[in-house]
């Protein structure tokens, strides 16, 4: 599914606008961009967190040229579900 494919789901459900939704839809991921840039977790309650994660240093190995590079520690961003969703989606898709 895609972003296109979410405006147009929420636009025929709720009615608005597709113009409306895609900007609601952008506005949401430009917040939880901007807190994720700024230190700050986002807590879905029933959905998840958009978190951050620290990476912590490693040894590397560049195996074109067979030298070892040093890979700085370094933050990422990472979604991590709801248990209520995390169960949702096992129930719903068990061995497909």
């Amino acid at each position: 599914m895609t972003k296109a494919d979410i405006v147009a789901k929420i636009s025929e459900k709720l009615g608005l606008e597709k113009g409306d939704v895609q900007a609601t839809v952008e506005s949401f991921m430009d917040e939880v961009k901007t807190s994720l840039e700024t230190g700050d977790n986002v807590y879905l309650r029933g959905f998840g967190s958009f978190i951050i994660k620290t990476r912590a240093e490693k040894t590397g190995r560049n195996i074109s040229k067979n030298t070892t590079i040093k890979i700085p520690a370094h933050n990422i961003p990472a979604f991590k579900p709801a248990k209520v969703f995390v169960e949702g989606v096992k129930t719903n898709n068990e061995a497909k």
